[in-house]
């Protein structure tokens, strides 16, 4: 089949611009990495395609109990696990993630929110998954690079293609 294009956010904190809505408008699925700032930020993504999101530090449980602090999504045959601090996804050399119980299948992406730095990580640095990423940040960047979201063309269980880009579309960083 066709390419599927995943957009993933982190750290809106109850404010979606109209930019990053525009920025996240021909996205097949969507992925929020957390402090997402109320329920109305994800009905609003909701309406450009399917959301998997993960609370943050500055969230409470009032999304119900589909937005947990981990999130497991399957897409297009691509494993993603996603989490909102950077702590709470990275793997450490004997396996073990806060993120990961025994027996979970390894990621082939790890996402994470809070730091509103975009990070883009492949090769033997991503251990054990192939790619390890943080989108920045659309409010409140702490970077030069601006507010950021990031996507990643998916295949038949493949990451083709992902980068991380401003909101006015210049691509800041690939892989």
């Amino acid at each position: 089949g066709p390419m599927t294009l995943i957009g993933i956010i982190s750290d809106t904190h109850g404010f979606l611009s109209p930019a990053a809505y525009a920025a996240l408008a021909d996205c097949d699925h969507i992925i929020h990495a957390g402090d997402i700032g109320g329920p109305a930020i994800l009905r609003e993504l909701e309406t450009l395609a399917p959301v998997a999101a993960v609370l943050g530090n500055n969230d409470f449980a009032e999304y119900g109990s589909t937005v947990g602090h981990f999130a497991r999504p399957v897409i297009d045959g691509v494993k993603f696990l996603v989490g909102h601090k950077p702590g709470d996804v990275r793997v450490n050399r004997g396996g073990a993630s806060k993120g990961l119980g025994p027996g979970d299948p390894i990621p082939d992406v790890i996402i994470h929110g809070h730091t509103h730095v975009p990070e883009l990580v492949v090769g033997p640095e991503a251990r054990p998954a192939n790619i390890y990423m943080c989108p920045g940040a659309v409010c409140r960047p702490r970077s030069d690079f601006g507010r950021t979201i990031a996507k990643m063309e998916v295949e038949n269980g493949r990451v083709r293609h992902t980068w991380i880009e401003s909101l006015n579309g210049k691509v800041l960083l690939e892989a």
